[in-house]
Parts: C-alpha cells; structure tokens; sequence
C-alpha cells in the first residue's frame, strides 16, 4: 500500500499511529507566578499615615486658636464655679449679704463726716491749741487699741470654735479674723492672745499657734465691734461657720452688751523709724 503524500508534496509519517501507542504528552503547564508579598495591614497603613506627622502652618494656626479658647471656657467655668455658693443662696441670705454691703459702706461715710467734724473743729476752735491736744490724746487711746497695748470694752460677739477632731487648720483662723475685721472689728482677743495688724498663725491642726504662742481648742475669740454686723459675717453661705462644719468642727456665736478685750502687747519703741512732723 502505498504512502499518501501531504499537500506539500512530502510524505506524512505521523499521520498514522500503531493500534495502542500511547497520546502524545500533553504541554508543560506554564510556570506558577511567584507569590506577591503580604499587603500591609489596615494597622500598619493608618500607622504609616499618622507618623511621621505632616502638619501645615494652618493647622498649626487652628490648633492655637482652639488652644486659646478652651483655655478661655476653663477659666469661665471655674468663674462661674466660684460664685456658685451665691447663685445657690437663699433669698434671706442674699439680703442679708447685702445688708452687710450697706453696713459698711455706712461705716465709711460715718469716719469720713467724722473726719470733716474734726477738721471743722480745728478750723473754728477758738482754742486751737486746747483743741488738738484733746484730739491727740484720743488718736491715741484709738491707736492704742488698735495696737493692742491698752485694754479695751465695749459691744461684741464671743465666737467659740471647738476642733475635737483636730482639723481645723491655721488659714481658717486667718479667714475667721480677716471676715470679723471686714466686718467692723476694732478688737479681738484669741485664747489670750490679742491679735493686731500683723498677726500670724502657724502649726498644723492640734497644734496651732498664734504668734509664736500654742494654742488648742476650743478657740475663743473676743470680738468688740457691732453684733449686728458681726454675727451675719460668720453666717453668710459658704463663709467661716459653713467652712469649719465641713472640717466636723462646731462654731457658736453669742452677742453681748459688753466684751471685754484686756491681752496686751508690750508697746514696742521702733529702733530706726522717727517722726518726721515739724
């Protein structure tokens, strides 16, 4: 049997296969692709995007400016905070705190005519001279009280603080002595201890100390100046008598007709000051 030819005229060896030969092999498959690396996590991308930071000079700008202004609201706030204890005051209280106000605004207009009495006096005292002296010799009695180096007597309060826990500290002595003399007190007396202009107190609670001397509760104060302005000092919403409760201390105030202040200071000659009236 003869070769069949291919169209292109050459014979065609594989066009035929014995019976059972095996198929020719199938192609290589094509070679896998290598692996891409891991992708980043959400983490690491949100981490590479915050750091390291790129900030512009406009958000610098808007940064201060919010800066500033919740430093203004804090400062507002705590304004506002410390006059809370008054927003929350009764009405009674209100009226009372404004009383005081005009009890001392009084006081002043009163020294203030009794001052122009004085100089009034000078001016048409036909005895000018007889006239100073008597007004020099009460300066002095006035400066004496008030330096603490002569008795004294009159109208008051008798203030009694009792500490048993020990937790009252020195500053509320100095706020209870600051709020009596803004309220009028000429004279206060302390456990026998007469207080004047410069005053301190030292120690801790148990332990306190009014210049340099110890002493321990209860504290009594001696208070000469008008009850009626006194006793509504202590008393006012978030003053002395509310601020030593919270420390679980007690305050009483009693009024009396007559209270007397008679703890001395040794008058004290000034060793480089001299007067320099003519």
């Amino acid at each position: 049997m003869s070769n069949e030819q291919n169209p292109s005229g050459g014979q065609d060896h594989g066009s035929e296969r014995p019976a059972g030969a095996l198929p020719d092999e199938a192609p290589a498959a094509a070679p896998s692709p290598a692996p891409r690396p891991e992708e980043a996590s959400g983490r690491q991308r949100l981490r590479a995007g915050l750091w390291p930071p790129r900030v512009s000079r406009a958000q610098l700008i808007v940064a201060l400016l919010l800066f500033v202004l919740g430093l203004g609201l804090a400062i507002q706030v705590r304004s506002n905070s410390d006059n809370s204890a008054l927003r929350g005051a009764r009405q009674e209280d209100l009226v009372r705190i404004l009383d005081e106000l005009d009890n001392r605004t009084q006081r002043l207009e009163d020294e203030k005519q009794r001052l122009d009495d004085q100089r009034t006096e000078l001016e048409n005292s036909s005895d000018q001279a007889e006239e100073a002296r008597k007004q020099t010799l009460e300066k002095e009695r006035q400066l004496g009280i008030l330096a603490g180096t002569v008795a004294a007597h009159g109208p008051g309060i008798t203030l009694t603080i009792d500490d048993p826990s020990g937790a009252v500290e020195a500053d509320m002595l100095l706020d209870t002595i600051q709020e009596l003399r803004a309220a009028g007190a000429e004279a206060i007396e302390i456990n026998g201890v007469r207080v004047v202009a410069n005053t301190y107190f030292s120690g801790d609670g148990g332990e306190l100390r009014v210049d340099g001397r110890k002493i321990q509760a209860p504290y009594e104060f001696k208070v000469i100046g008008k009850p009626q302005d006194l006793e509504p000092a202590l008393n006012i919403p978030g003053g002395v008598v509310q601020t030593l409760e919270k420390e679980q201390a007690t305050a009483e105030v009693a009024r009396a007709d007559d209270i007397v202040v008679d703890a001395l200071r040794p008058a004290k000659q000034p060793d480089y000051a001299r007067s320099s009236s003519r």
